[in-house]
């Protein structure tokens, strides 16, 4: 069994468990999300992702929608407003 890669979280700003794999292969972005985004992170922005899809009715089949998502993920995580304010509480999970 593959050890618990730790990565220092760019959201929570701490040590927490990290993807087990890049999320995109042969992006630089995947590999920058992989050394730095824990799981926790990634699923938050996963649900972000789906409610920007969503309002903006992006098609992914579409370079433009990809790229604009590639972008407010760069922001998401790496942006000037990107980690969780230090009072952050996660929403309970249903």
């Amino acid at each position: 069994m593959m050890a618990t890669k730790m990565v220092q979280c760019v959201k929570f700003n701490r040590e927490m468990e990290g993807l087990s794999e890049p999320p995109f292969d042969n992006h630089p972005m995947g590999q920058k999300i992989f050394d730095n985004v824990s799981k926790d992170a990634w699923k938050m922005w996963v649900e972000h992702m789906k409610m920007l899809m969503n309002e903006y009715r992006l098609n992914l089949g579409t370079a433009e929608a990809q790229e604009f998502l590639l972008q407010q993920m760069d922001a998401y995580f790496f942006g000037p407003g990107a980690a969780l304010p230090p009072d952050f509480v996660a929403p309970k999970e249903k």
